[in-house]
């Protein structure tokens, strides 16, 4: 380096901070012995530097790459770079884990952190490792992936300090393996695992100065997985558990944690016997003088202790003799030793003693005895010898140890038994929980084994860390150079090789009197000449190794104690003869002859073996057996990939986010971090791919090097230029590798880019500002000088008009004067003049009045004379005219009584009736004859009865004498109020005859104000659109095309339904074969109706053909049905003139009455047959106009020609109709004609026209027309009701379109011109939406019903063609009987297994929910027939089908929506039918018939409505397994706005072996292929006839799961907690409500379950500085907990150096203002959260007698009933 730039920032070195940041603030040349600095207090520095002493301090990072998520990604890699970065991440963003190349960096926050719940676990599986935020979750992740990717054993290495949490690590790596990968089966293998971890903690974990729950063992668990990689078992190694601290802890500590669970517990019933009390009662637990761990219940946690004993499959008994095994080592280490006279001993009555001996079942004497004595065993003799007080105390500490770690190791091993599996492994993952490396101020045999260890494990993770450095070289294909790491060999050397410490060791303790003194000397003869060896200056008793991390120097005294672990044999045996059996296995020796057991699983050798027999010189020492468990450990190791947490300890106060720098710098250095560092160093730590590369610096290309598509090519072409030395980077396959430094210069670069593009932009900005001052400043002048102008003008006027008043006042004054005396004049000329022509002119009044009297008389008399000379003139006038009028009178009585006498003229007049007229001429003789039968019998009895007839008409006189005249005048009156009664009903008829009148005008006014509004709409939006007139004009042609397109399938439909019911009526030609004869004989016999029957003769039928025949059956019965309405009409004629007869012989003046109503209906009659005649020339006018629209279409010719063929034969009919029922009118003219002549000349000659009875006749035919005509008026009259009724319910409807329509318009008014052209077009665009889709279903139905029709007819036609004449009526009549169906389908029992295997076939079916229709008219049948066994078995069979599909198509979602339609529409059916009022308001009658009679299945309904919640449940599943890959790539990771998205520089994780490039990567989704997946579920559930609330509760819970996917990624993921990503993900929800709204989902509430993730966009994107900041925030962030909101603060990161991060001021200022309102929350939102599921009765329109089964369902076993 030649030199250093000024205010350029460096670390120098501080004795207490260890680094400190600084500021070159003069520039440094080459030679120079200071250099001057700058602290960022300000304070100058001059720092001496020199070649060798001081070296120039190391250069800081630039703040964009501060905070970084790996260590690597910093572009100079130094220690202080990642203290300051550790530093920087644990105190601001509170973040614990860092990357830091391939290891992770966990930092004990001594505080609880809600980061490890199921929903972290959920959002890390499944992802790589650079792609989230750093965590141990990511570590375990990256280890089971890259188990099942490469098909290799994985470790996962954890180490660290005493209390940096490294059991607590391990454990949520075990916790992620087991929810992960949970068993396959139903054993609880996970579970099993994860209670092993109270146990191993009550056992193994103690409370140290360091840490409240230090793991005093090794361990490393192995997790045994299925080929499937579900966990199937474990296995547990344990290394070197702290014995002495059984019977020894060092003040502020505390034993094992299980012997203050058991003494918090001991006032349990079950543990009175254990004899135990308060812990600080006890030698073993009081020795540390703190009984008590903060926040910690001992009791509690014994509970859970006792519950993972129980999980385990350990029985009660066995727990029982465990918690006495415990209590009987405190129990002993209360012992004590007194002294008599023959040496040292115990007394009897020691209550210890005997709890002791009581508990672990042995004899108390020997007990006694052997703990004071020893054997000494020689060749030929053995001793007893005594021992002293500190040897006895010694041997009972010993054995106190010794059955301790019996006991640990037998829980240890039936941990192993419960967790093993007879299933095959196929591979594992190990997790080691190992100490790291220790030093204290008095180091001993434990610290020398950890320490140990540690130097074989730094030594496999530098060959691994180097080995991995050069594949990745090698996989670039770049050149490389050999790395220079630090190997630790010598070292490791030193400890095991041969004469090394540990040999050494050994041979010392196999000498008889060996001493530790001994031992010392030993070893500074044999190592003195190492490197990595030192002897302390002023001891004799200790030695210095010099470990990969620190000097350490151990004390000698202890070792050889502690290596042999020397256990009396006397004692041991007195254990083994325990009568119980527990404690006797606890000591039971094991053979080590006997051959390992065979299991499929692999073979883990515990850590440490079961002692063998007690030869001391085939006995194995400590240090031998942990050497022997550490080389075993290594072998697996490096048999598998390993994966390394390095857990760091911030400070040794336990204090919450408190970081000391030198305690971390000191681990750092211990732990291997900062030699990871250094290898990545000495290589290329900086690493880009060439896209993120070429997005990142892209602004530093020229504009001429951009031509190319080559983004290498771009890429080299920049480095070239901007670095000179070509070995500062290489040129990789994939990558850009980068030398320490170089990408710190490119961000430099980069920097001063947009530092000169910003100052451009400010220039031009801060111009542009000075202009719009100037122009306000000029334009403020400008105005204060016109207001001046003003004011001086105002002024000046002002004084004019001052001037102009007092001239006004002046002229005003003078005017009145003069007026009021011109006034006073006036007035007394007026005055003179009114008295004087009043005086001529009542002189001239009196002359006029004389005069009018003289008139008044003389008018008087004229006009008399006048009258009485007319009156004499009319007189002789109508004199005249009677005598003249009664000659001509005369002569034209005798002319038609001579033409009533001819019989030409009768058959003139009545030509039409002549056979009726011979009919009743017949009848009135049979009739005469009968009546003279009767007279002559009436006769008979009047002859007998005389007497009584004369007395009866004498008083019939007295009774017309007396009442004649009030008879007439009644019969005159009642004539009076029927006449009213005609008038009140003509003046009806004129009255509804105006109103309908009056109602169609209303209507057209009411559709041309329709029209109106429609127009001025229009012209609204032509106005407003202005620029949007050429895109609206291309959307009214659109309209029209699509307004075509539906009146033409309109047309189509009509058509088409037109000819559905010709088919239809074509069915009955059953009927038609066996009536023709009949009709034949009643058309011959009627005498109204006349038609050619050779059209409809069977031969007829023969010569058109079958196929006419068939097209002519319709108009046919239409004929018939006619005919036989009027033949019914003329029986009723018959009867009615039968009555007649009877009537005949009343009164004249009844006839005369009947007559004038008759007429007088008979004239309404015939205006309303007129009116009716228009009418059915309208219907042939429309029929006409169906005619040509029918021509037009695009149908076949075959129906074309058929339809032409039925029309004109119809019209053909109706013209013959015509004619009949005008003769018809014609005989009903003449019989009315020939009523009124004999009405007025009946007076003359009553009894000669009547001779005949033609005029009985006559007056009967009026009558029976006059009875028709009313029933027709009523008629008429009902019609003209209905037809008022449907047209006032039309105005209704137009009028609230009306309305809808002008509220619409008076909003769009109130809009600015450009929110009225979107709101228009908006509108326009819904409804052409709208119209579109229901468009698309009519045409769907259409062609459904198109396709339904054309096989129906082919079927029929085929059917006409092949079968003869007898075939055709039988077949004709079979398809008339299926037009009464019930809605009933008929199966045998036998049949029932074939309809539920045929059921899933009706997927593609064209009716939705078909299946469930056909299961209820299956129900309804047996129903029915009352069979409650065939109902129940067809339901249990369908559910039990329904359940088989759904689990064997179970990630199939269209089986899925299938099953859940069908499942809730029987559900509904079910309801509906059920007979139960509440669901039958609905239904129509027929429906209400179809209902269940016999059988209730409410229990049935709610199997069904479980099943239906199910069936809901599987679909949100598969639904959600499917979309949720797609979700954090479509939402967060894609571009939906181009090159809005910044890249930063990446660390190691990005290019690890979790990126599997050879694959291409991860699946890279859009938000477009998301949006298509939900369009696809959307469309297939509303196929399936899905009912609307139901689709959009799964859309809602697909929404949901889709926020709280994305929101649970951004909480996690730092890099993408940024601005752009605000932005685009704000984008995208605004896409997700967009299709909702285009779906018509939006009120499913599916937009609101997106507001957090909206939220949270928009907090990305808000200002971050100040206080009404913060207020914005709290205001705006309400769907958020205050977890998230600071949570997505602190992971908040800018692009560049531009943005500012969020201080940590403003953080603490949002925490304070969302505490007291906001809930706290969980961090992450549960992605498996499930809404309740509502299904709403929803009942079918659908008729079950019309359901269509299609036949390729092959459904024949089934019969419609």
């Amino acid at each position: 380096m030649d030199g250093r730039m000024d205010f350029t920032r460096v670390w120098i070195p501080d004795p207490e901070d260890v680094w400190k940041a600084a500021e070159i603030v003069k520039d440094y040349k080459e030679g120079e012995p200071v250099l001057h600095l700058q602290l960022e207090d300000e304070t100058p520095l001059e720092y001496p530097v020199g070649p060798k002493s001081n070296p120039l301090p190391f250069l800081r990072n630039p703040d964009i790459l501060v905070g970084e998520n790996d260590l690597t990604a910093l572009s100079y890699l130094h220690e202080p770079a990642v203290l300051h970065n550790l530093k920087v991440r644990f105190l601001e963003p509170n973040h614990i884990y860092t990357y830091c190349g391939i290891v992770l960096v966990a930092i004990n926050p001594y505080d609880q952190l809600d980061i490890y719940g199921e929903e972290v676990i959920r959002a890390y599986s499944g992802q790589n490792m650079g792609d989230m935020d750093p965590h141990i979750f990511a570590v375990a992740e990256e280890a089971y992936k890259q188990m099942a990717r490469d098909e290799r054993n994985q470790s996962i290495i954890v180490s660290g300090e005493s209390g940096a949490g490294k059991t607590v690590s391990a454990k949520y790596a075990m916790r992620f393996f087991a929810t992960v990968g949970g068993s396959a089966n139903d054993t609880n293998v996970e579970e099993k695992v994860l209670a092993s971890s109270p146990i191993m903690e009550a056992i193994g974990n103690a409370k140290t100065t360091r840490n409240d729950n230090s793991s005093r063992f090794g361990k490393y668990i192995q997790i045994g997985f299925s080929r499937h990689y579900n966990i199937i078992g474990a296995n547990m190694r344990t290394y070197l558990l702290e014995k002495s601290r059984v019977v020894f802890q060092a003040e502020d500590e505390r034993n094992y944690h299980i012997f203050y669970q058991l003494c918090a517990s001991a006032s349990l019933p079950e543990f009175k016997d254990l004899g135990l009390s308060d812990a600080e009662d006890f030698t073993f637990t009081s020795l540390g003088q703190n009984i008590f761990i903060e926040g910690v219940d001992d009791a509690e946690d014994f509970e859970k202790t006792r519950e993972a004993f129980t999980l385990l499959g350990i029985k009660d008994v066995s727990q029982s003799s465990i918690f006495k095994v415990v209590a009987s080592i405190l129990h002993l280490g209360n012992i004590e030793i007194c002294s008599e006279r023959d040496g040292e001993s115990c007394h009897r009555d020691d209550v210890h003693l005997q709890h002791f001996c009581r508990l672990l079942g042995v004899d108390l004497p020997q007990m006694e005895h052997w703990l004071c004595h020893r054997k000494l065993v020689t060749a030929s003799e053995t001793y007893v010898k005594n021992m002293s007080s500190q040897q006895a105390a010694n041997a009972r500490d010993a054995l106190a140890k010794h059955i301790y770690a019996r006991m640990f190791d037998w829980i240890v091993e039936h941990i192993n038994n419960m967790l093993q599996t007879s299933s095959k492994q196929h591979s594992f993952i190990g997790v080691l929980d190992i100490y790291g490396f220790e030093t204290f101020e008095i180091n001993s045999f434990e610290q020398f084994c950890i320490n140990y260890a540690n130097e074989k494990l730094q030594q496999q993770f530098n060959s691994h860390v180097f080995k991995l450095e050069q594949a990745e070289y090698i996989k670039e294909q770049i050149p490389w150079t050999l790395i220079d790491f630090y190997d630790n060999q010598p070292c490791i050397d030193l400890i095991e090789a041969r004469l090394g410490i540990l040999d050494l060791l050994d041979e010392e303790c196999k000498v008889p009197k060996g001493t530790d003194q001994n031992w010392a000397q030993k070893l500074y003869k044999q190592n003195s000449s190492s490197a990595h060896f030192q002897k302390p200056r002023m001891s004799n008793t200790s030695f210095i190794i010099i470990h990969f991390a620190d000097k350490v120097e151990y004390q000698c005294e202890g070792f050889l104690e502690k290596n042999r672990d020397t256990v009396y044999e006397e004692q041991i045996n007195i254990l083994k003869a325990s009568q119980f059996q527990l404690v006797a296995d606890l000591f039971h020796e094991k053979s080590d002859t006997a051959p390992p057991a065979k299991s499929s699983r692999v073979n883990v050798r515990s850590a440490k073996p079961t002692p063998k027999a007690p030869n001391k010189e085939h006995r194995k020492t400590v240090g031998h057996q942990f050497r022997s468990s550490l080389q075993l450990l290594m072998e697996t190791l490096n048999a598998t990939t390993p994966h390394y947490v390095r857990c760091i300890k911030p400070n040794d106060n336990k204090e919450a986010f408190s970081f000391d720098s030198r305690r971390a710098v000191q681990q750092l250095r211990a732990c291997g971090v900062l030699e990871t560092i250094r290898i990545s160093a000495a290589g290329y730590p900086s690493r880009w791919t060439y896209p993120d590369f070429f997005n990142r610096y892209r602004v530093l290309v020229k504009k001429s090097d951009m031509t190319t598509a080559d983004k290498k090519l771009v890429c080299r072409n920049l480095l070239e230029t901007l670095i000179k030395e070509a070995d500062m980077f290489q040129f990789g396959k994939t990558k850009i590798f980068f030398r320490a430094g170089q990408v710190a210069y490119l961000e430099k670069l980069r920097a001063d880019r947009f530092r000169s593009a910003c100052i451009q932009i400010q220039k031009t900005v801060r111009g542009w500002l000075a202009r719009v001052r100037y122009r306000k400043i000029r334009k403020s002048a400008v105005t204060l000088q016109r207001y001046g102008r003003g004011f001086l003008a105002r002024r000046l006027a002002e004084f004019l008009r001052q001037s102009r008043a007092a001239l006004v006042c002046q002229k005003q004054y003078r005017m009145v004067r003069d007026r009021r005396v011109y006034l006073r004049v006036r007035r007394a000329v007026v005055t003179i003049q009114a008295f004087t022509r009043g005086m001529f002119t009542r002189r001239i009044y009196r002359e006029f009045l004389l005069h009018h009297k003289a008139m008044i008389i003389q008018r008087s008399v004229r006009g008399w004379l006048q009258r009485r000379k007319f009156r004499r003139a009319r007189d002789a006038a109508i004199t005249i005219q009677c005598g003249f009028r009664r000659v001509r009178a005369k002569r034209e009585l005798k002319q038609l009584k001579i033409e009533a006498r001819s019989a030409e003229h009768l058959k003139k007049l009545n030509s039409g009736m002549e056979n009726k007229i011979v009919q009743l001429q017949r009848k009135m003789d049979d009739q005469s004859q009968e009546f003279r039968a009767q007279r002559d019998q009436l006769a008979v009895v009047n002859a007998s009865l005389g007497t009584e007839v004369k007395l009866l008409q004498k008083q019939l006189e007295q009774v017309r004498q007396q009442g004649g005249a009030n008879q007439i005048a009644s019969l005159q009156e009642e004539l009076a109020k029927l006449g009213e009664d005609l008038q009140g009903a003509t003046a009806d008829r004129k009255r509804l005859e105006e109103e309908h009148g009056a109602e169609k005008t209303g209507l057209q006014l009411d559709k041309d104000t329709a029209v109106c509004f429609r127009i001025r709409m229009s012209l609204c939006v032509s106005v407003d659109g202005g620029d949007a007139s050429q895109r609206e004009a291309s959307l009214q042609t659109e309209l029209d095309g699509e307004r075509q397109r539906y009146q033409n399938l309109l047309k189509e439909f009509s058509r088409l339904e037109q000819r559905y019911e010709n088919l239809k009526e074509e069915m009955l030609l059953s009927k038609v074969r066996s009536l023709l004869h009949t009709v034949e004989r009643s058309l011959l016999r009627s005498d109204l109706f006349y038609i050619h029957l050779p059209v409809w003769c069977p031969l007829g039928v023969q010569d058109l053909g079958m196929e006419k025949a068939a097209m002519d059956i319709s108009l046919f019965m239409k004929l018939q049905k006619r005919v036989r309405e009027l033949e019914m009409e003329r029986k009723r004629l018959q009867a009615n003139v039968d009555k007649m007869e009877e009537l005949a012989k009343r009164t004249d003046t009844l006839q005369a009455k009947t007559t004038f109503l008759s007429l007088l209906i008979f004239h309404n009659m015939e205006e309303l047959e007129s009116e009716n005649k228009k009418l059915k020339n309208d219907l042939n006018d429309l029929r006409k106009s169906i005619a040509e629209r029918a021509s037009r279409s695009d149908s076949s010719n075959e129906l074309q020609d058929s339809y032409n063929l039925l029309l004109s034969q119809l019209k053909s009919a109706n013209e013959e109709l015509d004619a009949r029922k005008e003769e018809v009118l014609i005989l009903r003219t003449q019989i009315v004609s020939a009523a009124q002549l004999q009405e007025n000349n009946q007076r003359i000659d009553w009894c000669y026209l009547n001779e005949d009875g033609e005029l009985g006749l006559a007056y009967q035919g009026l009558k029976q027309v006059a009875r028709l005509l009313e029933a027709q008026l009523q008629t008429q009259l009902r019609q003209h009701k209905d037809e008022l009724d449907a047209l006032h319910t039309q105005i209704e409807l137009q009028r609230d379109d009306i309305e809808k329509k002008t509220e619409l318009l008076n909003f769009t008014a109130s809009l600015s011109p450009e929110a009225q052209v979107e709101f228009s077009i908006g509108q326009e665009i819904t409804r052409l939406t709208n119209d579109n889709l229901d468009l698309k279903e009519m045409v769907e139905k259409l062609e459904k019903n198109e396709r339904k029709l054309k096989k129906q007819l082919r079927i029929y036609m085929k059917k006409v063609q092949d079968r003869s004449r007898p075939e055709l009526t039988r077949q004709v009549t079979v398809q008339r009987k299926e037009k009464d169906f019930e809605g009933m389908l008929e199966y045998h029992k036998e049949d029932e297994a074939l309809l539920i295997k045929t059921l899933p076939s009706m997927v593609s079916a064209t009716v939705p929910c078909l299946p469930a229709y056909i299961l209820f008219m299956c129900i309804r049948h047996a129903d029915y027939i009352n069979d409650d066994s065939k109902v129940e078995s067809l339901l249990t069979a369908t559910i039990n089908a329904v359940k088989k599909v759904l689990k064997k198509n179970n990630e199939d979602f269209e089986m899925t929506s299938f099953w859940l339609a069908n499942t809730s529409r029987l559900l509904h059916c079910l309801k509906q039918y059920s007979g139960d009022e509440a669901f039958m308001t609905q239904n129509t009658s027929k429906q209400n018939e179809h209902c269940l009679k016999n059988f209730d299945l409410a229990e049935y309904r709610q199997v069904l409505s479980d099943l239906s919640i199910q069936i809901y449940q599987q679909l949100i599943k598969v639904a959600e397994a499917t979309i949720q890959p797609m979700i954090v790539s479509a939402m967060l990771e894609s571009e939906s706005i181009p090159s809005l998205a910044g890249v930063k520089p990446m660390g190691y994780r990005h290019r690890s072996s979790s990126m599997d490039t050879d694959a291409g990567g991860p699946a890279s989704y859009t938000l477009q292929a998301l949006i298509r997946q939900l369009g696809q579920f959307h469309a297939v559930m509303q196929e399936h006839g899905l009912d609307p609330e139901i689709t959009g509760q799964v859309v809602r819970q697909l929404f949901h799961c889709i926020n709280a996917v994305t929101l649970n990624n951004l909480l996690l993921r730092k890099d993408v907690c940024s601005w752009s990503t605000g932005m685009q993900l704000r984008y995208n929800t605004s896409q997700m409500e967009e299709w909702l709204r285009a779906n018509n989902l939006y009120q499913s509430k599916a937009a609101a379950t997106l507001e957090p993730v909206i939220q949270a966009a928009q907090l990305l994107q808000v200002k971050k500085k100040t206080t009404q900041d913060a207020e914005a925030i709290c205001s705006l962030c309400t769907a958020l907990s205050t977890q998230q909101i600071v949570k997505i603060l602190n992971l908040y990161t800018p692009l560049n150096e531009f943005e500012e991060r969020v201080t940590v001021s403003f953080i603490r200022n949002i925490q304070v203002r969302l505490t007291p309102s906001f809930f706290s929350g969980q961090l992450l939102m549960d992605t498996k959260h499930t809404f309740p599921v509502l299904f709403p009765y929803t009942p079918s329109a659908l008729s079950l007698e019309t359901l269509h089964i299609p036949a390729s369902l092959c459904l024949d076993f089934l019969n419609r009933v």
